[in-house]
């Protein structure tokens, strides 16, 4: 894919950019490098000073950096100025909590002093998505860089104007040069990088064969990787449950960044005794969305990424529908300029059908009727993601085995799932494993060291 921004509202090509040379990335490299050095050393009082500036940046721009998202991926706006509010959150959130979480831990052991210190890796390479381009970066760069690590992005190349205007706001908050650099290259070059000695460990939200590829490279090379992947979230719906809270929830739950969330529920799983009305109330909320263009701020619904998710989502639609699946909204892309598909639901799905266990990327909501509980788990479990799940009830009961059986990194009970920089995040199976965010999430890319004085 080139490196290009082409806006999905209207398939206008507005900038290309020229990959850089091997000469260049090594450039990068040692800079980054001989920063290193020296950034280890500063105090963590100075790093939280930065990172609070960059979160004060963040804000004070939020409008025009929300509008270089729009315009590169196509969320609404609204979505886009409160992904920005949350990129700031997560820069002060660890500026305040970083010393906490790197303080020296004393363990009594037969030494005269013994603790565990936490010390920074090097250079750390991210390899990074569009569906969320600020946020998914500042998730990975503000407790990275307090730690007294060194950033190296290589984003989507869809978004590069959002990966400038990242390394610009870092900058301008006041991080050395070498600190935090965009790398604009294809994912061909991911591989030569994380060979790299002067890369220490990497980290990647993608697809499956990404996060693949770059953690056989980095095996090869024994070096740490954390991988957050795809996923098919359930959302579990039952009997006891609070109807209209739940439907309001599946709604955004859903429709999140235009149905473009690893988190979003996708699988919606209900007790055959709300299972009509569940279905019925939820018709009727999609059929009130507005889609268009995402600039507008009413818009709820704005374009597919790239004309290339449109084929593929529609795609897997037509092979539901060949399968026997029903589909009493939705099902085809929008007559327009632009990569629109519509609020989508699909009913009836045969088990048994390749797409009962994929990821829809897009508004497509997949709806499945239960007998019990103990369907509902199963039916939950038996796919080849454990990112998040959303279940709904009000029985004490229920809840805690929801809660116990339930194959996630994040089970949210009456909520919606989300991320959230107190918690920390991530999944099993084949959406990845490490976590990000809240003290495990800075713990990922230190040297945990062992110190025993005699």
């Amino acid at each position: 894919m080139a490196i290009s921004t082409i806006n999905p509202t209207t398939a206008e090509k507005l900038k290309v950019f020229t990959p850089l040379t091997s000469a260049e990335i090594d450039k990068k490299l040692a800079l980054a490098a001989s920063t290193f050095t020296q950034y280890r050393q500063t105090s963590l009082s100075q790093r939280s000073e930065w990172l609070n500036q960059a979160a004060k940046i963040l804000e004070k721009n939020k409008v025009e950096y929300a509008r270089i998202m729009t315009t590169e991926m196509g969320k609404p706006i609204k979505s886009a100025i409160a992904e920005v509010e949350k990129c700031a959150l997560v820069c002060r959130y660890y500026a305040e909590k970083a010393a906490e979480f790197l303080a020296d831990v004393p363990v009594s052991t037969d030494a005269s002093q013994s603790f565990v210190s936490y010390d920074p890796l090097g250079v750390i390479l991210a390899v990074m998505p569009w569906n969320f381009p600020f946020w998914q970066v500042f998730r990975f760069a503000a407790p990275a860089l307090m730690a007294g690590n060194v950033g190296i992005l290589k984003h989507a190349s869809n978004v590069p104007q959002s990966a400038l205007a990242i390394e610009d706001i870092l900058s301008q908050a006041g991080f050395p040069p070498g600190a935090f650099q965009t790398l604009l290259i294809g994912a061909d070059r991911v591989k030569e990088i994380i060979e790299d000695d002067r890369v220490k460990a990497a980290t990647l939200t993608g697809s499956e064969p990404a996060g693949a590829s770059l953690a056989s490279a980095a095996g090869k090379q024994i070096k740490k990787t954390v991988l957050e992947l795809g996923g098919s979230d359930p959302f579990i719906v039952l009997e006891s449950a609070d109807l209209d809270s739940a439907v309001a929830t599946a709604v955004t739950a859903r429709m999140l960044n235009n149905g473009q969330s690893c988190i979003a529920a996708k699988r919606f799983i209900l007790a055959e005794a709300i299972a009509d009305e569940f279905t019925e109330k939820l018709i009727t909320k999609f059929q009130a969305l507005k889609v268009g263009d995402p600039m507008v701020e009413d818009t709820d619904i704005g374009p597919l990424a790239t004309s290339v998710i449109l084929t593929e989502l529609d795609q897997q639609v037509q092979n539901s529908l060949k399968a026997g699946a029903k589909v009493p909204i939705g099902g085809k892309p929008l007559d327009r300029p632009g990569n629109f598909y519509p609020p989508t639901i699909l009913t009836d799905i045969p088990l048994d059908s390749p797409t009962a266990k994929e990821e829809f990327f897009g508004p497509v909501a997949l709806v499945f009727r239960v007998k019990n509980i103990d369907e509902a788990i199963e039916l939950a479990n038996d796919i080849p993601f454990g990112l998040g799940a959303s279940a709904w009830t009000t029985n004490p009961q229920e809840r805690d085995r929801l809660i116990k059986d339930i194959e996630a990194g994040a089970v949210f009970i009456n909520g919606l799932v989300k991320s959230d920089p107190r918690l920390p995040f991530g999944g099993i199976k084949r959406s990845g494993y490490g976590r990000e965010l809240s003290i495990q999430g800075i713990h990922e890319f230190v040297n945990i060291k062992t110190v025993w004085i005699k």
